[in-house]
């Protein structure tokens, strides 16, 4: 499950940088590698509370 994960995620970051036309570019680059494992942490977090909070 994990190789399947990596290879679904291998993305050659530091290549996107190199090309980059500007700073915006890389700055986007950055957030959008990062968004993703963001969201899921959060609906991670709304399933734990939510679940705490119905068995309390």
């Amino acid at each position: 499950m994990y190789s399947l994960i990596t290879f679904f995620q291998e993305i050659d970051i530091k290549e996107k940088i190199k090309n980059a036309p500007d700073k915006g570019y890389e700055i986007g680059v950055f957030i959008g590698t990062m968004l993703p494992f963001i969201v899921l942490v959060i609906i991670a977090y709304s399933i734990y509370y939510y679940n705490k909070k119905k068995n309390q």
